[in-house]
């Protein structure tokens, strides 16, 4: 990854491209190369410039979101997608996330939010919006008896990494967590890493159904 991150958007509103351009214009790291107003479109100027990531509304015209991300993760790889959505799209969490999305948010989400997204999404890591997290949880159904090696996954964490992902499961973003727990974002990132190795989660989303199905929302 190059210092400069290299961003292509794609929205079919030109209000909400707007929005994004200003909330992304003083992040001096990041600089917006091309703009697209329908998922076919998207994927001609992606693979014209070639950025880093690509952030993808989910609703457009010609071709949609989920499938010009598709297109994209076959044609180009190296280049990551962040999924853009409205409260209430929820269902396609899973759709992005299973066609190789390396982020996944809210438009309504706070301006750095956006930011920590690209920059996430560019470093190689998953991001999901908090609110997106808590979203797709409230709609899971009533928990099955969790498994013994999801019980196993979770006390092999520390009551600390238990706590955080407590908080994870209940929608706080890392600044919250850090704010309930009294400690510095970098701690939380910290313990959020180790989470996700000692149980093999790869985003938020699947370690916050690991907390529901191993009952610690309960116990939280």
């Amino acid at each position: 990854m190059s210092e400069t991150i290299r961003v292509l958007l794609a929205d079919d509103d030109r209000l909400v491209r707007a929005a994004i351009e200003a909330i992304l214009a003083p992040a001096e790291d990041i600089v917006l190369v091309a703009q697209a107003g329908d998922g076919r479109q998207a994927i001609d100027l992606t693979l014209l410039h070639r950025p880093d990531v690509a952030l993808l509304d989910i609703r457009m015209p010609v071709l949609d979101g989920l499938a010009a991300l598709r297109e994209i993760r076959r044609m180009m790889p190296a280049v990551h997608v962040v999924v853009l959505t409205t409260f209430g799209e929820d269902d396609y969490v899973a759709q992005a996330l299973n066609a190789g999305a390396a982020g996944f948010l809210l438009k309504e989400s706070a301006a750095g939010e956006l930011a920590q997204a690209i920059r996430a999404a560019a470093a190689g890591d998953a991001f999901l919006s908090p609110k997106v997290t808590r979203q797709v949880l409230d709609r899971l159904p009533a928990p099955a008896p969790a498994p013994a090696a999801d019980l196993a996954r979770v006390e092999a964490l520390s009551s600390r990494e238990r706590e955080v992902l407590v908080l994870l499961a209940q929608g706080l973003s890392n600044a919250e967590i850090s704010a309930q727990l009294f400690v510095t974002e970098g701690t939380v990132k910290t313990h959020l890493y180790r989470v996700f190795s000692k149980t093999g989660c790869e985003n938020r989303v699947q370690a916050a159904m690991l907390a529901q199905r191993t009952g610690l929302l309960d116990i939280g």
